[in-house]
């Protein structure tokens, strides 16, 4: 199969992506370390593809880009962005292509070899070496690495084809019977494909060879062949050329017995060549089109190459099976017939029989050593005596000798009239043959034993066919269903999708939200830098080893608190917490949060970032995860399961239980004006910081559940008994109420609105207040740094007219511009929470619109270029999640399987799940014992057992933390 371009394939490519000469790069992205994307854009868009030591073409599919360039990338991007492509040209005729971006001392040269193993070179206008992707030495001279000059002269020059002497003298180094290709192939610049169609066109047959078709007679028509190769060449150096794929069609077996073809890519050529005109092919407009599809499909190629393999061996299968019985019957008929013959030559020798058996009994029972008995019968032989002569082998170690027997009725000197009677009444000549006897047994008793082998044989022949049948049903069943597996791998192998967050840690939350993760300090960078945005939120904690944990939060409205503790739950355990075995807590902050620049003078290393404000702790978690699958569905079943995970309201929840004995219900009306913060009574379990009850009024720890109404009534179910507070007995006290942690909640009553006249003597009494707060501030002024008092003499004076009132309205004003804290003047304390808009219920998205993954983090899209991909990009994502199941239902269409790893508490509606704990077990083992489980899982249909026995083992298990203990029912029967 060709993987390379020749030097014509290069020459018909660069005279096609001429005209893309004066366009602009807009990015450059890798795909791997030998493949290169160059973004070209001016009023169209280009998107060129370079791989070193193989091809240069424009390619228009979706290659899956690295999310984390590579150095190489880096150098290309700092020096060719926004660079027009000024020259694209081959160095010479050979496989070397210069593109020249920019022009004068800005120019830049990116180098691209295509002959031994490739290289990319980056030059600067001097042709001095920049940066090199496979720094090596070639000769004792040449170095290609930073600093040296890039050899453009070594490029052989295009010179003109050899004539009748050059040809002679190549020739006479030849060895008779080398085909012509071979042999001119090194000494000529177009490549085999090019040589072959010269040499058939001339009239010379495809292959021939130098002695054998072809002789130096015949020198007049490969000259003429080589001059039908130069103007091939001047055509393709001036005009495009169209494409063509050369493909080969295999019979493949179905399930059902029959067989369809299998059309596999093997060339690609810019001209359709006379050795390939009756060989299965596909045209293209032009070669660009024709190599890019060949490149592109190559993968799904090779997956049909992979299964037709497997499908062919299960075939083998069946047939060895057939084969054997066959053989097996074969074997069973020949021994019947053998001991048969044996037997009746016994019956027919039995007087030479017995006498043999004489004569070896007298010898032993007179104890002649064996060598003596041996002596005695060759002796005999030599005088011709019937009865030795019969004995061939002595085998006294087993009691047994060889007689060699003939059938004593069709002697040699019998005559063919006598044969025929024979024949006529039945009786069959044998064919002279060894016999082992028994010398325990008599001559009769020999050959019954024979009789009795054949009829054992017979019975065995008889159970054997009897068997066969069923076998065979079996193997062709066994066969057919393996058949059946490999179609349906290779289906779902070709339709397997790799997500773009695959390459990280990752889960969907409970509530539909992307948590991504990573799995060293470069991809926490990567994904701080690159996938942090707007409203998401950074979790960590603070062990060794924790990953940065993105919550992808598309929507302004907050990340639900069950979602953050997930989010913290995976980030405690993609720690050193996990092997430790230590239960601890993690944290969160907002996407502003969180900086890469470090303070003056300091630096951050890879992975590390700055937190500026507060830390938002969530309470100590388990170290709990668990294992499980989701199916991607087809998108006619997609709106089945638009709402299996989704943020769960209020009216969402069941009508409330009645209140079970000993249980009290408590209903407070609570207005608007009760929360200056504008949260509804729902956030209480986002206080932070509370007043403690200064009178020593207290609740004991009780138990209680509050349930919300839209009425903003809120109740209350208690244990201590009856508890009714209304707006009239709650006006003029703060009432407190004990959560069951020792954690006062403060419910403050509704005020009346003040009059004008008292607000403004409350402004009086409150700036009276703050002058005497800033006197006692100015005797407990802590001491002052070096180098800070200087600072703060500049900042009094800038702001000495500033009163109260107008710094409050400036940090309210600087607050709705993303400040993260506020001073709160009834505590006097800092509260962490943003000032948000009154609103009389907690927002809610709704199921259709429920949080995704932020969107510039589809697959492909990177920083850089691709902002016009934004609002496409959420709606991409939305779609991509709610296409994702772990509860699939019979009548769904499924696609494929993704293994996920989350917490276990994610995984309650799952249909697959086990849960996993620190333990001892490795992580390979615990995959295939989990897939095993799943696998024999009653409830699971057949195409659900095929989707999750394609996923690889490697990808099941990279995502478990580390050693592990697995927790399911069933799970000890299973191992056992």
């Amino acid at each position: 199969m060709k993987s390379k371009f020749s030097t014509f394939d290069l020459v018909c490519s660069l005279t096609e992506l001429q005209r893309h000469i004066g366009l602009r790069v807009n990015q450059v992205y890798d795909i791997d370390q030998k493949t290169y994307l160059i973004k070209l854009q001016s009023e169209e868009k280009v998107v060129l593809l370079i791989e070193s030591g193989c091809r240069i073409h424009q390619t228009a599919f979706e290659w899956p880009k690295n999310q984390a360039p590579s150095g190489f990338t880096m150098k290309m991007r700092k020096h060719l962005k926004n660079k027009r492509l000024e020259v694209l040209r081959q160095l010479g005729m050979d496989r070397i292509v210069d593109m020249q971006f920019g022009t004068g001392e800005a120019a830049y040269h990116v180098i691209l070899e295509l002959y031994d193993r490739g290289n990319i070179i980056l030059t600067d206008y001097e042709l001095t070496i920049l940066n090199v992707l496979r720094p090596h030495v070639e000769g004792d001279k040449i170095k290609f690495a930073v600093r040296e000059k890039y050899p453009v002269d070594r490029a052989h020059p295009r010179v003109p084809p050899p004539n009748v002497d050059d040809l002679q003298q190549i020739f006479s180094k030849a060895k008779p019977g080398d085909s012509l290709k071979k042999i001119l192939n090194p000494h000529l610049e177009y490549g085999p494909a090019v040589i072959d169609h010269m040499l058939l066109k001339v009239g010379l047959p495809h292959g021939v060879k130098l002695g054998k078709g072809f002789d130096i007679s015949q020198m007049d028509k490969l000259c003429e062949a080589l001059q039908e190769a130069e103007s091939l060449l001047d055509q393709a150096l001036t005009q495009p050329s169209k494409g063509y794929i050369i493909q080969k069609a295999e019979k493949r077996p179905t399930s059902e017995g029959g067989s369809e073809d299998l059309i596999t890519n093997q060339e690609f050529h810019p001209y359709l060549f006379l050795q390939n005109a009756n060989q299965l092919y596909k045209e293209f407009d032009c070669f660009d089109l024709a190599v890019d599809e060949f490149f592109s499909s190559l993968e799904a190629q090779k997956i049909d190459v992979k299964f037709l393999q497997q499908e062919r061996e299960a075939l083998k299968k069946l047939d060895n099976v057939k084969k054997d019985h066959h053989d097996r019957l074969q074997a069973l008929q020949q021994t019947q017939a053998v001991d048969k013959q044996k037997a009746e030559l016994i019956l027919r020798n039995q007087q030479l029989v017995e006498s043999c058996l004489l004569v070896v009994r007298t010898a032993l029972a007179n104890q002649l050593p064996w060598p003596a008995i041996s002596q005695l019968i060759e002796e005999a032989k030599t005088r011709g005596d019937p009865v030795a002569t019969a004995i061939a082998q002595l085998k006294l170690e087993t009691n047994h000798i060889t007689l060699h027997l003939s059938d004593p009725f069709f002697s040699d000197d019998t005559s063919s009239r006598e044969e025929d009677s024979d024949d006529e009444a039945g009786t069959s000549k044998i064919e002279p043959m060894n016999i082992d006897i028994d010398l325990a047994l008599t001559s009769f008793s020999n050959a019954k034993r024979y009789y009795d082998k054949k009829r054992s044989a017979a019975k065995k022949q008889q159970k054997t066919v009897e068997s066969q049948g069923k076998a065979l049903k079996s193997a062709e069943k066994k066969t057919k269903q393996a058949l059946k597996e490999v179609q349906a791998m290779s289906t779902i192998t070709k339709a397997r999708k790799v997500f773009w967050f695959e390459k990280f840690f990752w889960f969907i939350s409970s509530e539909n939200y992307l948590v991504i993760g990573g799995r060293d300090q470069q991809q926490n960078e990567v994904i701080v830098k690159r996938h942090l945005r707007g409203s998401d939120v950074y979790v960590h904690a603070d062990l060794h080893g924790a990953s940065s944990i993105v919550v992808k939060n598309p929507s302004p409205q907050p990340v639900p608190p069950k979602t953050l503790n997930e989010a913290g739950t995976m980030a405690i355990c993609y720690s050193a917490a996990w092997d430790a075995k230590v239960h601890t807590s993690a944290w969160w902050v907002h996407a502003d949060q969180v900086s890469k620049t470090a303070p003056t003078g300091e630096y951050l290393t890879t992975g590390s970032f700055m937190i500026r404000g507060k830390k938002n702790y969530l309470p100590p978690l388990h170290l709990v995860m668990g294992f499980s699958f989701l199916f991607k569905l087809e998108e006619s079943s997609v709106e089945r399961h638009k709402d299996d995970r989704r943020v769960r309201a209020v009216e969402d929840e069941e009508a409330p239980a009645e209140p079970e004995e000993g249980m009290a219900e408590v209903e407070l009306e609570l207005s608007e004006d009760e929360h200056p913060d504008g949260k509804s009574a729902t956030t209480l379990g986002d206080v932070e910081e509370v007043d403690e009850d200064e009178d020593g009024s207290q609740f004991p720890d009780t138990q209680i559940r509050v349930e919300h109404t839209n009425d903003n009534k809120v109740s209350v179910t208690s244990a201590m008994g009856s508890l009714s507070l209304q707006p009239s007995s709650i006006a003029d006290e703060t009432t407190v109420v004990y959560l069951g942690d020792n954690q006062p909640i403060v419910v403050k009553p509704s005020a009346p609105k003040p009059t004008k006249q008292k607000q403004q003597q409350m402004k009086a009494v409150k700036k009276e207040d703050n002058d005497e707060e800033k006197e006692k501030e100015k005797q407990n002024i802590p001491h002052v740094k070096r180098g800070q008092k200087g600072k703060l003499k500049k900042i009094k004076e800038k702001y000495k007219d500033q009163d109260e009132e107008e710094r409050k309205l400036r940090m309210d004003i600087l607050q709705s511009a993303g400040s993260g804290k506020v001073k709160d003047s009834k505590k006097g304390k800092k509260s962490g929470s943003k000032v948000a808009p009154v609103v009389k219920k907690p927002p809610v998205p709704k199921p259709a619109s429920a949080p995704r993954p932020a969107a510039g983090d589809v697959a492909g899209v990177e920083s850089g270029g691709e902002d016009e991909a934004e609002g496409e990009g959420v709606s991409a994502d939305i779609d991509m999640l709610d296409s994702l199941t772990g509860q699939p239902l019979p009548e769904d269409e499924l696609l494929f399987a993704v293994p996920v790893v989350a917490p276990y508490n994610t995984l309650t509606n799952y249909k697959y799940k086990v849960k996993l704990t620190p333990g001892s077990g490795k992580r390979g083992k615990a995959a295939k014992t989990v897939l095993n489980m799943f696998l024999r899982d009653r409830s699971a249909t057949n195409h659900e057992r095929d989707l999750m026995r394609s996923v690889k083992d490697q990808n099941m298990a990279r995502n478990i933390p580390g050693k592990v203990k697995l927790s399911a029912p069933q799970l000890q029967k299973l191992k056992k």
